[in-house]
């Protein structure tokens, strides 16, 4: 068997993908992940790919390649397959233990950032931070600001505590807490959460890469929506007088929401919707 050429691999992982159209052409997605996943397994940047397409790939690595692809294939997360995620021009690492980080709410973030002033010392709150993904991007762009990140999995928090570290971001603190349980008598200028959201039992839940993700962090109750009920009550006694509350929500549950968030006393309720017109983030002040 001749060796496999950095050429022939991709070609390789596009067919274990499945993306090739029926005339044979390849699509860009397909494509995309193909050659992250090469170049995980061999270490290198997207430039090298081209540069050194007709190059020969050790046994090794090329077996290595073929293995993410077949992971990708059976619908694997590529995050969890090569071990970190872009979110916010933060480079982050991501485990199963945490939801993989997803572009749509980098609107939470920009929501966020547009009432936090660049110089204000602001207590800021992450609930469900995950990866750390929001607290850190905040945090990152505020660097006078103070963020508390919390979550209810060890393990999650032991992945943010990581990404911290490893980005250098020191105005962040960690706390193992169920939603507020662990904050008694801390307050914050502004709060953010992108929790679960997901009714029990939606179809969504057992296919594609949710089905690898953790399942506390996705779904909420009969409608999805308990988790939001519980921090739009708590929030009213963790937020100063004018403090916002954000919260990432389905995109067909912009109004309940915001009923939720009016039933709670709260005051200037509005959906922002993402790249895809779809609703996706309410706000509104304590």
């Amino acid at each position: 068997m001749s060796a496999a050429t950095v050429r022939s691999l991709l070609a390789d992982g596009l067919a274990a993908l499945g993306g090739r159209g029926e005339g044979g052409e390849c699509t860009g997605e397909f494509r995309r992940e193909a050659e992250v996943l090469l170049q995980h397994a061999l270490g290198v940047d997207r430039a090298w790919l081209f540069a050194h397409a007709d190059d020969e790939v050790a046994a090794a690595p090329a077996g290595q390649f073929r293995c993410f692809a077949s992971r990708r294939a059976a619908g694997e997360p590529i995050a969890y397959i090569v071990g970190r995620r872009e979110f916010f021009g933060l480079d982050l690492l991501v485990t199963p233990a945490v939801l993989v980080p997803r572009a749509e709410t980098e609107l939470l973030v920009e929501l966020a950032l547009e009432r936090i002033p660049p110089h204000a010392a602001l207590r800021i709150a992450d609930l469900g931070t995950g990866s750390g993904a929001i607290a850190l991007a905040l945090a990152h762009a505020r660097p006078r600001t103070r963020v508390l990140a919390t979550d209810a999995s060890a393990a999650a928090l032991a992945v943010a505590r990581e990404n911290a570290r490893r980005l250098a971001i020191a105005n962040v603190e960690f706390v193992e807490s169920d939603w507020f349980a662990a904050l008694a008598g801390r307050e914050f200028d502004l709060i953010a959460s992108n929790p679960p959201y997901i009714a029990l039992g939606d179809a969504h839940l057992g296919v594609g890469d949710l089905r690898f993700e953790p399942a506390l962090a996705l779904s909420s109750g009969a409608d999805g929506l308990d988790a939001i009920r519980t921090i739009a009550r708590e929030a009213r006694h963790h937020l100063a007088p004018g403090g916002w509350l954000f919260v990432e929500h389905g995109h067909d549950q912009g109004r309940s929401v915001r009923d939720i968030l009016g039933a709670n006393g709260y005051t200037n309720a509005a959906t922002a919707c993402d790249l895809e017109n779809r609703e996706r983030v309410c706000g509104a002040r304590a």
